[in-house]
């Protein structure tokens, strides 16, 4: 299989049928840098225009409707020093009466900065911030925005997310996940950007810590695998993404999901599937400051392997 390393001249702020970067064959690996969220790159310089410009898209050969378009996270790395945040809760995460309270989101002392360094594996408040002795804290890199061009011709922006993937802002999203995207157009066309250094669940400030980075990956194709939402696999869990608002239809579609994963792919019969679900299953928060909400539904492999489901 082929490694191709891709350097990006220009970026999307929509997820769309856009002409493609680069044609690569299943099982080819690409390596490739992403700008941050306002379209800042490595060096500092402005690239490109936010929100959460992406990197692609990617044609993949010989993918159609009805498939899935694997991507295996290899290597996910910030390549500078420098990252920021925004620093007040999102008033939609808190009750409304507190949120007269809050300092004005659009004043200039919105932003704190970070310095970042992958060496120790830490970030830590500098610059702007008030005067408190803030901790280190450890890394976590994560993909906040990925996915495939939607059906229909439509241009989704970057602000959001849908059965295509998008702005799902999930911590999960780590280096060595594999997740598959639902393929809606001829190559599937796929993107990615917004890295973030760090990130807690919900996004709830409306970042995590956003910076460029250094990526690897593997796009593969799984012919007839007509998935509806994203799917995702690391070393301790399967799980599915639901993208929505309001929050409760963003559970019900990860959930979905995840019950046809194990029914029809995995062979479980529906009851006995419901049966392990309603004990074993988690949720994770994925984002919950965009215009679609994220949810995460979770089994953990151990559970999977008790009930006979051996997952390679």
């Amino acid at each position: 299989m082929a490694h191709h390393r891709f350097v990006p001249d220009r970026y999307y702020n929509t997820l769309g049928t856009h002409a493609e970067v680069l044609v690569v064959q299943p099982g080819d690996t690409v390596s490739t840098t992403t700008v941050d969220a306002r379209g800042v790159d490595a060096h500092g310089q402005l690239r490109s225009s936010g929100p959460n410009p992406m990197t692609g898209p990617f044609y993949v050969e010989g993918a159609q409707p009805g498939d899935a378009l694997q991507v295996q996270v290899r290597t996910l790395r910030p390549n500078r020093t420098h990252g920021w945040t925004r620093n007040v809760i999102a008033s939609n995460v808190l009750d409304p009466d507190y949120v007269r309270e809050l300092p004005d989101r659009d004043a200039s002392n919105e932003i704190t900065d970070w310095h970042v360094d992958m060496a120790a594996g830490t970030a830590q408040v500098a610059g702007n911030a008030p005067a408190y002795a803030y901790p280190p804290l450890s890394l976590d890199p994560m993909i906040g925005c990925f996915g495939v061009a939607p059906a229909g011709g439509e241009a989704i922006s970057t602000a959001t997310s849908g059965p295509f993937g998008g702005n799902m802002d999930y911590v999960g999203f780590r280096e060595g996940v594999t997740v598959w995207f639902p393929v809606s157009v001829e190559g599937g066309l796929f993107f990615l950007g917004d890295v973030h250094a760090l990130q807690g669940d919900g996004e709830i400030v409306g970042t995590g810590i956003e910076i460029s980075s250094d990526v690897e990956f593997t796009l593969d194709l799984v012919q007839g695998l007509d998935i509806h939402w994203p799917r995702g696999m690391d070393a301790e869990f399967l799980f599915a993404a639901g993208n929505a608002r309001p929050l409760d239809q963003a559970t019900q579609h990860a959930t979905t999901e995840m019950s046809r994963w194990l029914t029809q792919d995995l062979g479980m019969d529906l009851v006995t599937a419901h049966i392990m679900m309603g004990q074993c299953v988690k949720y994770d928060l994925g984002n919950i400051y965009d215009p679609a909400y994220t949810m995460i539904c979770k089994l953990s492999r151990a559970d999977l392997a008790a009930w006979g489901i051996d997952v390679p």
